[in-house]
Order: C-alpha cells, then structure tokens, then sequence
C-alpha cells in the first residue's frame, strides 16, 4: 500500500486505522479494481474546504448590483377573493 493508498478490502478491515490516520496524516485515497474512488478526510479538513471564501454580507456588498437603487415596496392592494 502506498503511503494514504488503501485498496477498498484494507479500507474495510481497518477503517478506524483508516480514519484516524486520515485525521492525523491528512486525505486518505480508497480504491476499487485498482481505480482511485473516493478520499477519506478529517471534518476539520472538510469544513476548511467547503467554507465559503467570504460570508454573506460581504458577497452582497460586492455585488455589481449593490449601488443600484432597487426599491422594495410592498404591494398593498386587498387580494383576491378565493373560492374554496
């Protein structure tokens, strides 16, 4: 096996081995007939890679639309009537 290689058989037969050397080495490679299938991270190493680069207000005061002037009225006519 090399280094964080795992065929899927050693990936079953030693999956907490698997796991924590994934926590503590890093990405750890599974493959299948000899493919590469899938990887095997820490949560820590996940959430540092879906983490959006920058939160939600700053996205929104980089938008080219953020000096448009776009007014958020409400339309206050009575609805219509409903059969039920």
């Amino acid at each position: 096996m090399i280094e964080n290689y795992w065929q899927l058989q050693d990936a079953k037969n030693k999956f907490s081995n698997l796991v924590e050397t994934a926590q503590q080495k890093g990405p750890q490679i599974v493959t299948k007939h000899g493919k590469e299938a899938v990887v095997i991270l820490s949560i820590k190493e996940y959430k540092r890679l879906t983490k959006p680069k920058i939160n939600l207000v700053q996205f929104f005061k980089n938008s080219p639309l953020a000096e448009e002037m776009i007014e958020f009225s409400r339309n206050k006519d009575i609805p219509r009537d409903v059969d039920l």
